[in-house]
């Protein structure tokens, strides 16, 4: 049940009468997890649409070099860059054929070929053309010594963060991941950030495995950023009447929820607590901030804690004897809200 609370709130003027604004209190209950869980489903839902796409063939461009043979001809090794890799250092410049600025490569006798945005196989067909005005019939082989024209970016939590390069394996989400030396221990799998072409994409691993849903049907493109946070930037306050008040920190799945967190706080404090008391405040910085109630006398109602998930920033108060100390404690965390809302609970 959802009981809006009509409270008085501050203007910035001193002289101005406070204005009127709508506080949800909302009882945690089945159908609200239900719901929750629901939404959850399909947003996570949407966005694996908008991501998805199938593995298409690699393209060469700017920056890529390229291996040419033609057999038969061993006096053309050298100027074909043929040779044998001598570079051992990783940043060393691969041997072979740059593609250059406007997507053309140079080549002994066949002079300027325009490459760029063609396949491997396609590239083979454009040298063997320029070769056969030089050549009979030439077998001529192509292969990219180095693919340096694409790349995205993994940054944050794991291991070997940086630019990584896209080759002919397709960039699956697992396959950054992996490249990148996989998750750190700190690692939240759960709020992944892709960012591409100026838009935020939320990812939630966990969710995806946990829905049959498959994570490497999405494929980054070249220059898309992903960030993999840590648990404790998605960390939970945990205050009150707790044995320990405490920061809780999600599990590595990146789930949370309301009886994991009082557990992370050494549970409800037996001697103080009104465990009828229990409050989760939600967006205590935004505009519009939700406030949900559980009454935890029960042990049914602890089962209702277990499948209430958290967010990230989330404020978890348990109340002792009254409700005086909460409305203190909201009119410090609801921005220009005063205490008037203890009144609100008190109806309830």
């Amino acid at each position: 049940m959802t009981t809006p609370a009509t409270l008085p709130v501050a203007s910035g003027n001193s002289q101005s009468p406070p204005t009127e604004m709508q506080i949800p209190i909302t009882d945690i209950n089945v159908a609200l997890t239900e719901k929750m869980r629901l939404e959850n489903a399909q947003a996570s839902a949407v966005q694996l649409r908008e991501l998805v796409s199938k593995p298409e063939p690699y393209t060469l461009g700017v920056g890529d070099v390229l291996q040419v043979t033609v057999w038969d001809h061993p006096e053309l090794a050298t100027a074909l860059g043929a040779q044998a890799q001598t570079n051992t250092r990783s940043y060393d410049p691969a041997q072979g054929f740059l593609i250059d600025e406007n997507g053309n490569v140079q080549l002994p006798y066949a002079g300027s070929v325009h490459v760029a945005g063609l396949r491997v196989d396609q590239t083979q067909h454009a040298v063997y053309a320029a070769l056969s005005n030089v050549f009979v019939r030439p077998q001529v082989t192509v292969r990219v010594a180095s693919f340096r024209a694409k790349q995205v970016y993994v940054d944050g939590e794991v291991r070997a963060p940086g630019a990584i390069p896209i080759n002919d394996v397709p960039m699956t989400l697992f396959e950054a991941i992996n490249r990148a030396g996989d998750f750190s221990t700190t690692a939240d799998q759960s709020r992944m950030i892709l960012v591409r072409d100026g838009v935020s994409y939320r990812l939630n691993l966990s969710s995806m495995l946990t829905s049959d849903q498959n994570p490497s049907k999405i494929l980054l493109k070249s220059g898309d950023l992903l960030r993999v946070v840590s648990r404790d930037d998605n960390g939970v306050f945990v205050m009150g009447e707790v044995n320990k008040p405490v920061t809780a920190v999600p599990m590595k799945s990146g789930k949370l929820t309301l009886s994991d967190a009082i557990s992370q706080a050494g549970s409800l404090n037996s001697a103080s607590a009104d465990a009828a008391q229990l409050y989760v405040i939600r967006g205590s910085s935004d505009a519009t901030p939700q406030v949900f109630h559980l009454d935890a006398h029960s042990p049914v109602a602890m089962v209702l804690a277990n499948q209430f998930e958290l967010q990230p920033k989330d404020v978890v108060y348990v109340d002792g004897n009254g409700l005086v100390r909460f409305g203190r404690v909201l009119s410090l965390l609801l921005p220009a809200i005063n205490a008037g809302l203890t009144g609100a609970v008190l109806t309830k």
